[in-house]
């Protein structure tokens, strides 16, 4: 299939974006600027330079570079906003973001610009003339003056979308190079001073540097006008850097009518999760983290995200673990598309009737797995946590927490030939013991004034200490049982005269 890329250019995003603010404290009962042009200014060296006009502005003859000072001379009406670029980024982001309901593969192209990789997307919405119409429709109706163009490379696209006449246009696949020889030599993304230079040796059209030998082209006028020229034409790579991770598992829908009743949700979800647990199943794999994207009418997206313990597949137990999400869901306008991602692991296919399907772990109970899932979702991804096996003989170090719907790592086996307590105590209590011979278990101890008289115990195991650790002693471990059938975890240190004794655990 032909790599196809979808560039889009917001020629005045600085100024649509104040534009949009505008409109909503009129909404909100403000004043608005009708009828008014608007320009975007910044301090530049002690002047204040305009850095963003919108059409309005343009009309009147002005642009950006302009003092201040000159333009009010101009347009004496002009409404001047001081410039934001962190948040021209900002509303860069959203769009971005907004995007995803076309492709995963969404990065931006700042300051103004975004790169959609659409191989294989355009079918959906009917071919890429539809697609064109439906991107540039939407990014209009939320405010956005916007050009587009498809094309087979990054670099081609960004310069049809710049250069190019009309506001959206299509190179049809393998003939970019006829549809960039009429730009100039500027779409190239080339320096100034390069531009410059090309002009005065008569190369002004990108079709003029197509006859000329590419040795004497770099040697002459630098490697980077051959590079950018390759990039164009697709003899050298230029990827695209999507802003988001792009999961293997997706599943998308469009609503035909915009949706923000609870059960409408509750359909879409149901039929997203449907489908991408079917592909999971035809992967082997079960979800380890699903993030749902709502996708509104005015161009915000809402999410959703959960984890799981262990790899799932099963839709009903992942409908429940969204269930509480939605209700925090704003629908705002209406969501008019959706889609669903995951990130996935290997899952080991479960038996029938002896597990729920798609939830299947050899080291943890499909109940318990559910329960899990449900308080770490609930309670926030630490909120819930597991002990993991370190490679450590110390009891105090040999075990180390970490949150129950965390990726399993590479970690210590557990030390299954010596028998552990359930509980281990964070500091082993003191207690008072008595033995019959010094090397032999105790008979009798008493520990937060209960006295034990030990009927059956069993040991010692010697531990030592780690020698990089400032500890002396070994400790010698004991497993005993009282006659009331509790069970303990002791332990001495020193011998003789000089031996204490410790209770360190309880087992069940």
């Amino acid at each position: 299939m032909a790599r196809r890329i979808l560039a889009v250019w917001l020629p005045r995003l600085a100024t649509d974006r104040l534009a949009r603010r505008g409109v909503a404290e009129r909404d909100g009962g403000g004043h608005g600027r009708e009828g008014r042009p608007l320009a975007a200014v910044a301090g530049v060296r002690g002047r204040r330079l305009l850095t963003a006009v919108d059409a309005l502005a343009e009309q009147a003859g002005l642009a950006p570079g302009m003092t201040l000072a000159d333009a009010r001379a101009v347009e004496p009406g002009l409404v001047a906003v001081e410039a934001d670029p962190a948040a021209d980024a900002r509303a860069l982001d959203g769009l971005a973001d907004w995007c995803g309901r076309y492709t995963p593969w969404v990065g931006t192209d700042p300051p103004d610009g975004l790169v959609l990789d659409v191989t294989g997307c355009a079918h959906l919405l009917g071919g890429e003339p539809a697609l064109l119409d439906d991107v540039a429709r939407r990014l209009r109706a939320f405010g956005y003056a916007c050009r587009l163009a498809l094309a087979d490379t990054p670099a081609a696209a960004a310069a049809l979308a710049r250069f190019h006449p009309r506001d959206a246009v299509r190179a049809p696949s393998g003939r970019g190079r006829e549809a960039l020889a009429p730009l100039p030599v500027a779409a190239l993304r080339l320096d100034a001073t390069t531009t410059a230079l090309l002009g005065r040796l008569g190369l002004r059209r990108i079709g003029d540097l197509y006859p000329l030998p590419r040795p004497s082209l770099a040697v002459r006028l630098g490697a980077a006008v051959v590079r950018r020229l390759d990039q164009a034409l697709g003899l050298a790579a230029e990827p695209v850097s999507p802003r988001r991770p792009v999961p293997p598992h997706a599943a998308r829908m469009a609503f035909a009518e915009p949706i923000s009743e609870r059960a409408s949700m509750d359909a879409a979800l149901t039929g997203l999760l449907a489908r991408l647990c079917a592909g999971l199943e035809r992967a082997g794999q079960g979800a380890r983290l699903l993030e749902l994207c709502f996708f509104r009418m005015d161009g915000r997206v809402e999410r959703a995200r959960i984890g799981t313990a262990r790899p799932v597949r099963d839709p009903g137990h992942l409908a429940r673990l969204f269930a509480e999400k939605l209700e925090r869901l704003d629908p705002g306008p209406g969501f008019e598309a959706a889609s669903l991602l995951a990130e996935a692991e290997p899952l080991v296919p479960s038996q029938g009737g002896l597990a729920a399907p798609g939830l299947a772990d050899p080291g943890m109970p499909p109940a318990l797995a559910e329960l899990v899932d449900r308080l770490g979702n609930r309670l926030g991804p630490d909120g819930v946590q597991r002990l993991l096996p370190r490679e450590s003989w110390w009891p105090e170090r040999a075990v180390e927490p970490a949150p129950a719907l965390a990726r399993p790592t590479a970690a210590a086996p557990w030390p299954v030939d010596r028998p552990r307590p359930v509980r281990l105590l964070a500091v082993p209590e003191p207690i008072l013991a008595t033995a019959l011979v010094p090397d032999d278990p105790p008979v009798m101890f008493r520990w937060r004034e209960a006295l034990h008289r030990v009927s059956r115990a069993d040991g010692p195991e010697r531990i030592e200490p780690e020698w990089w650790r400032a500890l002396t002693e070994p400790r010698d471990y004991y497993r005993v049982e009282d006659e009331a059938g509790c069970r303990f975890w002791l332990f001495r240190t020193g011998f003789d005269r000089t031996a204490r004794w410790f209770l360190h655990g309880v087992f069940p």
